[in-house]
């Protein structure tokens, strides 16, 4: 046996698995999604349970028709993030039904149907929140203030039931709004310039005092959530900076050549689903890619897409939209984005023995 040469392959060994990964992201985004319950109260309670339950309902279903058993797999918690991530990005008060229809599209059509954890090519949650935006486009759109829970006016453990099963009272309509974003597309589209616009309108904070769904009421839990799974590498920093780095800077130089017209950069980050989307949709495993550089390349599509769309498409938010046709482009970006294969140089010839 010659000294130098490899006579087996190198491996590498850690003691995570689905379920250690999944529960380590669960609890990053506990925080945030406590905030939110607290900011929106029952109903966003009873619908985040419902679009969960309904997640690992439709999991479920699909490994029965299959003939395997359903609670080995579930215990993956694959489902319950899946579920958990939709329910976050959805309007607090949206109709029980929503939930419903979403988490089982999530998991039915968009996991089981490529066959299951780690064979889907787009992020499950974000094909059922898109699938829910083009086909109930008003009920995704309805947000409310927050009115946090137990506070003077908010829904008790009885009204918030009510709510969720039949829609929201004449009593509540007080505190109907819309969303930074579509409230500024709504304004350019009537004429009405955003130095104008936005003086009449609440600005965003990493507090969440502004209308919008869980996951963007909470953007300093979020981001801390993000910064905790980094320190325990469940993921790395290419894909959430990028992503981040994708919605700023074109924001920056647009809104400084035409600040009625363009958003800031702050603006832009602390609004939507942009901190949700870089930490926790993203950095999917299965959906992105495999090397640090195609990570890279990957999150800063993210962010400029998510930024073109709130900028001139028809819908005020684009990161579910921007991380589809990004996952679309995953297979190709690890095809053209290689690792150095161990043994051999960057263009693939093999390394002579001891170098």
């Amino acid at each position: 046996m010659s000294i130098g040469i490899p006579v087996a392959a190198p491996h590498a060994t850690t003691s995570n698995s689905a379920g250690r990964v999944m529960a380590t992201v669960m609890a990053a985004l506990a925080p945030a999604t406590l905030f939110g319950f607290w900011l929106y109260g029952w109903p966003a309670i009873y619908l985040w349970f419902i679009t969960v339950g309904a997640a690992m309902l439709g999991e479920a279903f699909c490994l029965r028709l299959q003939g395997r058993q359903a609670t080995p797999v579930l215990r993956d918690g694959s489902a319950i993030l899946t579920g958990w991530l939709l329910a976050v990005s959805l309007p607090p008060w949206a109709p029980w039904w929503i939930g419903v229809f979403g988490g089982l599209f999530a998991t039915v059509l968009g996991k089981q149907v490529f066959g299951g954890l780690g064979q889907n090519l787009f992020n499950p949650a974000m094909v059922a929140r898109v699938a829910l935006l083009i086909s109930f486009p008003l009920q995704m759109t309805a947000w409310v203030a927050p009115l946090p829970l137990f506070g003077p006016g908010a829904p008790g453990l009885i009204d918030g039931l009510r709510i969720t099963l039949n829609g929201v009272p004449a009593g509540y309509d007080a505190i109907a709004s819309a969303s930074l974003l579509g409230f500024t597309k709504t304004e350019l589209s009537r004429g009405i310039d955003l130095l104008h616009s936005l003086a009449q309108a609440p600005a965003p904070g990493w507090v969440g005092s502004h209308p919008g769904s869980l996951g963007e009421t909470a953007a300093w839990l979020i981001a801390a959530g993000g910064v905790a799974m980094m320190a325990l590498r469940i993921i790395s920093w290419h894909i959430p900076l990028a992503m981040l780095a994708g919605i700023a800077v074109p924001a920056a130089i647009l809104h400084a050549v035409d600040p009625a017209r363009y958003l800031d950069a702050g603006t832009h980050l602390l609004s939507g689903g942009a901190m949700l989307g870089a930490f926790f949709i993203a950095t999917d495993y299965v959906t992105s890619p495999n090397t640090k550089a195609g990570q890279l390349i990957f999150g800063a599509g993210c962010g400029l897409l998510t930024w073109v769309i709130r900028t001139w498409a028809g819908y005020p938010e684009g990161v579910a939209f921007a991380v589809l046709l990004m996952n679309s482009l995953t297979p190709i970006i690890d095809s053209y984005v290689r690792p150095r294969i161990y043994g051999r140089d960057r263009k693939g010839a093999a390394l002579e023995p001891g170098k």
